[in-house]
């Protein structure tokens, strides 16, 4: 009985370590643009960058774009604020990505960090 009570709370104690290993902290984006660049150029960067990755990017006001990507059961909504000289990735809401107390599933950092990576190559080539 007592081995059947330890293996139980193991086996407790593995699931519950499991199911938490995927979260990380929600990291926002804050990055200069380097060179010379419009505000309309940041925008068109942002914009080409996020569709690139698959992302559907909405301009919502001057200097703001909200994006959405869905990867299969999981959503995520994001906001950016830009002008010519920086721009800012913040999460905003998702689906079935475990977001909580400040943190989210692991893939969310890796599409933001994809994403950013792709609007520094878009704003590359405007500067060529």
């Amino acid at each position: 009985m007592k081995l059947l009570k330890t293996l139980l709370v193991g086996l407790v104690s593995i699931v519950f370590i499991t199911g938490c290993a995927g979260t990380t902290p929600i990291q926002n984006v804050s990055q200069t643009v380097i060179g010379n660049h419009t505000t309309t150029e940041v925008q068109k960067a942002i914009l080409a960058g996020g569709i690139n990755r698959g992302w559907v990017m909405i301009p919502a006001a001057e200097g703001v774009i909200n994006g959405k990507l869905i990867n299969r059961d999981h959503t995520v909504e994001i906001q950016i604020n830009y002008n010519a000289n920086n721009y800012q990735i913040k999460y905003i809401g998702s689906t079935n990505m475990d977001a909580k107390n400040g943190k989210i599933h692991s893939k969310y950092n890796r599409w933001i960090a994809n994403l950013n990576k792709d609007i520094q190559i878009q704003l590359n080539r405007l500067s060529i």
